[in-house]
């Protein structure tokens, strides 16, 4: 007989304006890897902060049983105490101390407030071999890649004698050979020791993979429950609970007439500011026409950011070398300031560090670097603002109640579109999308490459680093590759495959450019 090692029932969370649970129910089966999946602002996140005690019991209505009892947590450490412990998107690692310091932290294998080194060092390395992270457990987090950062994680949720392990987005920035090894690890942590978990993610195949019971929340209320262990489930079935409807086709029809050149950007090469001698970007050569969607493809660790940022503003590297040209001539793009007057915008991979002010207004996020175009002699015309601001906010379909709405409030594809909104308002001629779907939904993937292609439609050039290669095929007219701070290849939208693309990375070096 199954046996229910959590239920929630009817649970209700409200915020000022907004209820974000409306007797939301899961129950999730002893030993099994349970899917929580929906839009971005379903509930998913809200209602596992519930489950953790991040929202205290008493800040919502229901109930949480949890291996039979009924729990009322005022906090994390609470239900961590129970076994219940949560990783989020935003990995909680301290990058200064070791692999061996962060496993423990805020468990410390201490004697009378004196910390058992030795016995750390026995314990981590235990854990690392059963996560399968092959390093010395004094190596600093600030050395090791993402990927293996989330198997530190994960290690430290093991230290906790964790019998419900919650994964929020566990790869949403690692690269298809490290989301492999994670989901792996995942299984064996199931049929080994019998671990218990929750994975919310909006990456449909590797919920299939790894799922024996999936739950599709939208618009915070449960509206499907699929069992894939005895049921056949396709991702089709899944998208229809997700967003309420039929999505034909992932990425939408574009019939856009690419017109002359626009921008070149000529022998770019950037050194690194740490390491004088050390090149990140070689000499490399692009081309943008006018209403043309181009995109970057290559494995993470390629080029891809360091040559976009670099680009914009040199908001990245030391020694920079190379020429941007506008319609055959040279522009100045050596400051932030200057890149944006010239017609250049840089939507960033990382929009809650680097790009919005999360604790900032909706307004105040869309407006911030357009001040000019509402204001006069100095002073900010609010009434003007609100009218701008509201104007992009109905225009990219933002989901909430207004635009003074605080932004760290908003789901994940809403704080994209908010950035997007920003730099359309700036009205750019090149606008450079770095990442532009990360870790949001597929209904909220789709209303963006319907903006992108809004924006071509207009003739704006449009440049897509993605390191999902189905997108950049289905949004891109054409498709440069990068490898190691080089164009390696370059392909028309019809002549490009996956496997092509893979080909030229695998088999090209940075001695050249292999012909495709």
């Amino acid at each position: 007989m199954e046996h229910i090692v959590l239920e929630m029932q009817n649970i209700v969370k409200e915020f000022p304006g907004v209820r974000a649970l409306d007797n939301v129910n899961i129950r999730v089966r002893e030993n099994t890897i349970h899917a929580l999946v929906g839009e971005n602002g379903a509930g998913k996140s809200t209602l596992m902060k519930v489950l953790s005690g991040v929202y205290p019991y008493g800040s919502y209505e229901g109930k949480v049983l949890f291996a039979g009892e009924e729990c009322r947590f005022r906090g994390i450490k609470e239900s961590e105490k129970k076994g219940i412990v949560i990783i989020h998107q935003e990995l909680a690692l301290i990058p200064q101390l070791s692999i061996m310091e962060n496993i423990f932290l805020g468990n410390e294998r201490a004697v009378k407030g004196v910390i058992n080194w030795e016995e750390c060092r026995r314990k981590a390395l235990e854990l690392m071999e059963t996560v399968g992270l092959k390093e010395n457990p004094g190596t600093l987090i600030n050395q090791i890649g993402v990927g293996k950062q989330q198997l530190v994680e994960i290690a430290k949720a093991l230290s906790k004698d964790v019998k419900l392990l919650i994964l929020d987005e566990p790869t949403a920035a690692l690269n298809d050979e490290e989301s492999q090894k994670l989901l792996n690890l995942i299984l064996h942590l199931k049929k080994e020791f019998g671990m218990t978990g929750i994975i919310i993610s909006h990456k449909l195949g590797e919920i299939l993979k790894v799922a024996d019971d999936i739950t599709v929340l939208r618009d915070g209320s449960t509206v499907e429950f699929f069992c894939p262990g005895t049921e056949e489930v396709t991702e089709d079935q899944i998208i229809k609970g997700m967003v309420g409807r039929e999505l034909t086709n992932l990425y939408p029809a574009r019939d856009v007439e690419i017109g002359p050149q626009r921008f070149e950007i000529r022998d770019w090469t950037v050194y690194s500011e740490e390491y004088r001698d050390q090149k990140f970007i070689d000499k490399v050569n692009i081309t943008l026409k006018k209403g043309e969607v181009v995109g970057i493809a290559g494995l993470m660790g390629a080029g891809r950011t360091e040559f976009a940022m670099s680009v914009f503003g040199r908001s990245f590297g030391s020694r920079i070398q190379g020429t941007v040209y506008k319609d055959g001539k040279e522009i100045d793009v050596s400051t932030v300031s200057a890149a944006i007057k010239n017609g250049i915008a840089y939507l960033t991979e990382d929009r809650k560090e680097l790009g919005l002010l999360l604790y900032e207004s909706i307004r105040n996020n869309i407006t911030l670097p357009n001040l000019a175009q509402v204001s006069g002699k100095g002073v900010i015309n609010e009434n003007e603002e609100v009218k701008v601001a509201e104007e992009y906010f109905h225009k990219l379909n933002v989901k909430a109640p207004g635009i003074q709405q605080q932004t760290n409030n908003l789901s994940g594809g809403n704080q994209q579109k908010v950035l997007l909104a920003r730099w359309i308002l700036s009205q750019p001629d090149l606008l450079i999308l770095d990442e532009p779907t990360r870790g949001i939904d597929v209904g909220a993937k789709y209303e963006i490459y319907n903006i992108i292609n809004d924006l071509a439609r207009e003739g704006k050039c449009i440049l897509v680093i993605s390191s999902e290669l189905p997108e950049v095929l289905g949004v891109c007219d054409r498709i440069y590759v990068m490898k190691e701070g080089s164009i390696v290849g370059e392909f028309l939208k019809e002549d490009a495959s996956q496997e092509k693309i893979m080909k030229v990375i695998v088999q090209s070096d940075r001695r050249g450019r292999d012909e495709c």
